[in-house]
């Protein structure tokens, strides 16, 4: 197995949109073991949220002078409070571990974290939900990822 498909499964699980949902796939596309992928791309992604939650209000009180930045801001943390918050409020931190397992786009550690932050959750108690949710969703993006890799090959066989 080629170091670059390690190196594109880290970037893709630390990157929004795709984090395990991509990261697991593509690791498992190109070669990578099921348990390593699963392993690599899961501790990756759950790396986003203590880092998101340590460094999000330091640098936003930096970048909200700016006026391009407030306004994105905004419609980011407006669709984050809307996706997180009626899990969270009937649930508490099982809603956000909830929410955040679920595997589909805009779901996931980023999502939980940013959420958890703009609803004043605590932030361990919010790692440690948002850790839970990466890996039941790590699960379910493994097993999906390969048996779909090996039903494709079954049928290209047959």
């Amino acid at each position: 197995m080629d170091i670059s498909v390690i190196y594109w499964a880290v970037l893709l699980s630390l990157v929004p949109i795709s984090e395990l949902r991509g990261a697991i796939p593509y690791a498992l596309y190109h070669g990578m073991g099921v348990i390593p992928a699963f392993l690599l791309c899961v501790a990756v992604n759950s790396l986003v949220s203590p880092l998101l939650l340590l460094f999000i209000s330091t640098l936003h009180k930096l970048l909200s002078r700016w006026k391009w930045y407030a306004g994105a801001f905004e419609r980011i943390v407006e669709r984050a409070r809307r996706k997180v918050h009626e899990p969270v409020e009937k649930y508490g931190y099982l809603g956000l571990a909830i929410f955040v397992a679920i595997p589909l786009p805009l779901t996931g550690a980023w999502t939980g974290a940013l959420g958890a932050w703009v609803l004043g959750m605590n932030p361990r108690k919010s790692f440690l939900a948002i850790t839970a949710g990466v890996l039941v969703a790590g699960v379910v993006v493994t097993a999906v990822a390969f048996l779909g890799i090996k039903a494709l090959a079954f049928f290209i066989k047959a």
